[in-house]
């Protein structure tokens, strides 16, 4: 017996298994943490792309000059 007092019946089988319950929902959390990061991370990716794919476009159309231009005319 520990310095808790006497256990009730089924204490134990209870406190076994909420502590495995709450095991699982912390695996399943990081679990989901990481796949979380991961997509974050191939979206940043992606976005960062389009960004470059967007000023090659405009680079191609003389739009980027353009933009610049009237920039730096205000």
């Amino acid at each position: 017996m520990d310095a808790r007092g006497p256990e009730a019946p089924g204490g134990r089988a209870l406190r076994d298994a909420a502590e495995n319950l709450f095991q699982e929902v912390q695996e399943h959390f990081q679990a989901l943490t990481a796949t979380l990061n991961l997509r974050m991370e191939e979206m940043g990716n992606r976005i960062e792309d389009l960004q470059k794919n967007v000023s090659d476009l405009m680079v191609q159309a003389g739009i980027e000059s353009s933009i610049k231009e009237q920039t730096l005319k205000t």
